[in-house]
């Protein structure tokens, strides 16, 4: 990364109090202002690739969110040392696809992370992602060290009021959310908020200080142009690790939105919750950072 473009965005971002899009160029501004043709899509009964290949093609295709010549960071959830069968992490397959629709629209590089729980290097390569990101002509980058993370603030913040934040969230136009469904813990559910503790470096902080008060408000600092939620392996037991492959179902579902709150609701009626079970949905609601409302939505259901 260049480090002076770096500073010279990140603290022109800061004075403007901007929260999404540090290194947005017109042309994406531009791209953001499309409509698109639904809210959400969800889509049932295929493989992971296939599946978003249907969704991605009713929004319009991933031109629509990744314009020529821009830095796209796809995210997805890489915590754990076990393989795609556990459904720990994001699906491979799913990754692999959404580089390769990233690559074929023009994006100038594709690059994937996650601050992991176990071992990096066992967990990078175990989770089969390495190589699908390799595959697919994506680059995959280093979460495991603090020097990699900028301290920011965090707008409106109570809970937590800043963050440092994985540089990469900081210097890429487009962010693209990739979390997996699974039971949680101490969050009750992994979705796509959830998900952003993976582009922070101390997680302590919010487990000490209400954690799904700062799930839902650390959600407004850098919101995703697009959440793709993988449902296809679903962990309904023991999240986030799991414990064996009976803690797993599988739905061969995927959820598709610009609004990561509603796709978190969707994901939750999916995983047989409703979204007032979940408190960082209902207080990402009331920050008016999307809706749980998903009556209010137009959605297309698409059966493989």
């Amino acid at each position: 990364m260049d480090r002076r473009r770096f500073l010279k965005t990140t603290i022109g971002g800061i004075a403007a109090g901007s929260l999404v899009n540090w290194g947005a160029s017109a042309r994406l501004v531009a791209q953001k202002e499309k409509k698109l043709p639904y809210d959400m899509v969800a889509v049932r009964g295929g493989e992971p690739d296939a599946m978003f290949d249907k969704a991605i093609a009713s929004l319009g295709g991933i031109g629509m969110f990744v314009p020529k010549g821009s830095k796209v960071l796809v995210k997805p959830n890489i915590g754990w040392d076990v393989t795609p069968e556990n459904a720990a992490n994001t699906n491979p397959a799913l990754i692999r696809r959404i580089i390769e629709h990233c690559i074929n629209a023009g994006a100038k590089e594709v690059r994937v992370f996650d601050h992991t729980c176990d071992n990096w290097v066992k967990t990078y390569r175990t989770s089969g992602i390495e190589r699908a990101v390799k595959d697919a002509g994506g680059l995959i980058v280093s979460g495991d060290s603090e020097r990699y993370y900028q301290e920011v603030s965090i707008p409106k913040g109570t809970k937590i009021t800043s963050a440092k934040v994985h540089e990469l969230v900081l210097d890429s136009d487009v962010f693209i959310n990739v979390p997996v469904l699974k039971n949680h813990s101490s969050a009750r559910l992994t979705v796509g908020m959830k998900n952003h503790m993976g582009i922070v470096w101390d997680r302590g902080h919010w487990h000490r200080n209400d954690l799904h008060r700062c799930i839902a408000e650390f959600a407004a600092y850098r919101k995703p142009d697009l959440t793709v939620v993988d449902a296809y392996n679903v962990m309904k037991v023991n999240g986030p690790r799991g414990i064996s492959r009976d803690d797993v179902v599988t739905m061969k579902a995927q959820i598709l939105s610009t609004d990561f709150v509603a796709a978190d609701a969707a994901a939750a009626k999916l995983f047989g919750m409703e979204p007032e079970a979940v408190p960082y949905i209902t207080y990402a609601d009331e920050m008016q950072l999307g809706t749980k409302n998903l009556d209010a939505l137009s959605i297309n259901r698409i059966r493989m």
